[in-house]
């Protein structure tokens, strides 16, 4: 049984061929068609768009959509094709590693003559919904996308799914969706937290903190590597050991990390989410009176301009930033060129030794 917006796009196909909507002349707008088809709009919107990128309609901004010359059609869908288009979904994009990501999609995106769709969701399930239909309603080639909240359960899986029907190759980028199994480009999570813990441990740090962000999976999988170390070098881990927090409470995560420093002075490692964190808690903790690293020693992770900022150049495991963006965009192409997926790309972290790490 075909999807809905399938039967639609049939069927309003079938009316312009027996010239039922005129040459030239505007179809009934989304909200008549939604109750003609009885449907949502976001139905309507799919059904219209791949009308739009077969080029038998043409949408005309603040106007309407119009069905398109016998002649233009092949002239429309030839330019369609020549304007191809990638969208990009990311959670951020001003700050922290996501300029340089997007650097490198540019980069590819450029050379191969497509263009780019940017969009983000501030890790925001509501956004995220705003995002993709914005991307299915222009007509992406092809989407680009790092998960909100990958580690919950998320609402608009239903619309991945559909973007699949469309054939619209999506590829996750820095996490995935476990539960549709879609093809994804990321770091190794699971080893990245077990490098920066093992760091620690050979420094003989025994007993360790680990503070991590446990809506994104990132954070989970960070969170078995801290654990795995730990468990090979036989060391205990209790219910104060670990510290998360979600995207709503990350700014009152530092009064946490330093009630706990407070509580447990026996701690003298901590493993850090990600950079932006451990930077901050640095500073926190400098505010504090406390020393760097003759109190505390400290890994982040990612690699980022903010571990070299400051005045405690921060030992972090690396995220390859740029060129996961050259490869993300590689990989995009291929697959809308070639229609079939190519393979998924898990990196390997590696460590970069600084100043934030003392040997006791």
């Amino acid at each position: 049984m075909k999807p809905k917006y399938q039967e639609i796009s049939d069927d309003i196909r079938s009316q312009i061929v027996s010239h039922h909507y005129q040459i030239g002349k505007m179809i009934p707008t989304e909200l008549q068609l939604q109750k003609i088809y009885q449907v949502s709009r976001h139905t309507v919107r799919e059904a219209i768009s791949i009308l739009v990128n077969e080029g038998y309609l043409k949408r005309e901004k603040g106007s309407g959509t119009y069905v398109l010359k016998k002649e233009e059609h092949q002239n429309d869908a030839s330019s369609f094709r020549e304007q191809k288009t990638i969208g990009v979904i990311t959670t951020y994009i001003s700050d922290y590693i996501f300029p340089s990501i997007i650097r490198g999609i540019e980069k590819v995106l450029s050379t191969e003559g497509y263009s780019l769709l940017l969009a983000s969701t501030n890790n925001d399930y509501l956004q995220e919904k705003e995002c993709l239909e914005k991307m299915i309603e222009f007509g992406v080639d092809g989407l680009i996308v790092e998960p909100t909240k990958s580690n919950q359960y998320n609402p608009n899986l239903a619309t991945y799914v559909n973007l699949r029907e469309h054939n619209i190759p999506v590829l996750m980028i820095n996490a995935t969706y476990e539960e549709i199994n879609t093809p994804f480009i990321c770091v190794d999570d699971v080893e990245t937290g077990f490098v920066a813990t093992q760091e620690l441990i050979e420094n003989h740090h025994q007993n360790l903190l680990l503070i991590t962000k446990i809506d994104d999976l990132q954070g989970k999988y960070r969170m078995k590597g801290f654990i795995k170390a730990c468990e090979n070098n036989k060391i205990k881990i209790t219910s104060d050991s670990i510290i998360t927090f979600t995207t709503e409470n990350m700014s009152s995560i530092y009064e946490d990390v330093l009630e706990k420093l407070n509580d447990h002075p026996e701690i003298t490692g901590i493993v850090c989410y990600n950079d932006k964190l451990a930077s901050s808690l640095i500073k926190k903790l400098l505010e504090n009176g406390k020393q760097i690293p003759e109190q505390y020693s400290i890994v982040g992770n990612d690699d980022s301009t903010l571990s070299i900022i400051g005045g405690v150049s921060l030992t972090t495991t690396v995220h390859p930033k740029e060129n996961l963006g050259i490869d993300a965009a590689k990989w995009i192409v291929s697959t809308i060129e070639t229609g079939v997926n190519q393979d998924n790309i898990l990196y390997h972290p590696t460590l970069v030794k600084r100043e934030s790490v003392k040997k006791l």
